[in-house]
């Protein structure tokens, strides 16, 4: 009779555990030397204990085993890499390149061109579509040619307030100039008078000056004249 197969399961015994264990880490080790022997590999065998005991098996060096297997892997990884970008980027340009043709001939369609292909269900599904396309478009527009206006209104009203505030300016300005021409003629009338005055005040005092000394001049020799006459007829 054959042997019953065995269920690969963790042995719940730790004797059994152990024992099993040993039989098949010597059976393990045993096979890679047989393997490096017989086929002339390089074999690195590396085993942990539950325990934390460490056994291994190298056909060469362990060193040199590990630092092929990093170096491979290493590489593995580049080139799975690599590879997997590289077929990334060509879905990605043939999934582009479809979407530009779709753009393309769509375009032509809207533009009236290649319509003899279409159904009458593509026909309308195209003919709404260019509805909806031009209400859009007159609504942008309307949107566009309200807001110039407002802002023309805007400036208007901007550029009316300006000339508000310049027509007072000017008439402040106008009745400054008027004061100062007022305050400039009153002043020169001013000094008119006050010139004609010291004319006038200046030929009182030259008349007045003249007129006691032609009195004293006629009433000097009067004056001796009686008193001699007096002297004499006392």
């Amino acid at each position: 009779m054959g042997r019953g197969k065995i269920v690969i399961r963790r042995i719940d015994n730790s004797t059994s555990r152990q024992v099993t264990f040993s039989k098949r880490r010597n059976g393990l080790l045993k096979k890679a030397k047989e393997l490096a022997i017989l086929c002339d590999a390089e074999v690195g065998v590396m085993i942990f204990s539950s325990t934390g005991k460490f056994y291994d098996f190298s056909s060469t060096s362990m060193k040199s085993v590990v630092e092929r297997y990093n170096k491979t892997k290493e590489e593995q990884n580049q080139l799975g890499s690599s590879t997997s970008e590289v077929m990334f980027w060509q879905r990605e340009a043939a999934m582009l390149r479809q979407q530009l043709l779709n753009l393309q001939e769509s375009h032509r369609q809207i533009m009236g061109e290649e319509l003899s292909g279409l159904t009458i269900k593509d026909l309308q599904s195209l003919e709404n579509q260019l509805e909806v396309s031009l209400r859009g478009v007159r609504t942008k527009k309307d949107r566009l040619l309200m807001d110039e206006i407002q802002e023309l209104n805007r400036k208007g009203n901007l550029i009316h307030q300006e000339n508000v505030e310049l027509y007072e300016k000017v008439n402040l300005i106008r009745q400054e100039n008027m004061e100062l021409k007022k305050k400039v003629l009153t002043k020169d009338h001013q000094n008119v008078e006050n010139r004609n005055s010291v004319l006038t005040n200046n030929l009182a005092i030259q008349e007045d000056s003249e007129v006691p000394a032609v009195s004293l001049q006629l009433s000097q020799p009067q004056q001796e004249h009686h008193e001699t006459c007096s002297g004499a007829k006392k």
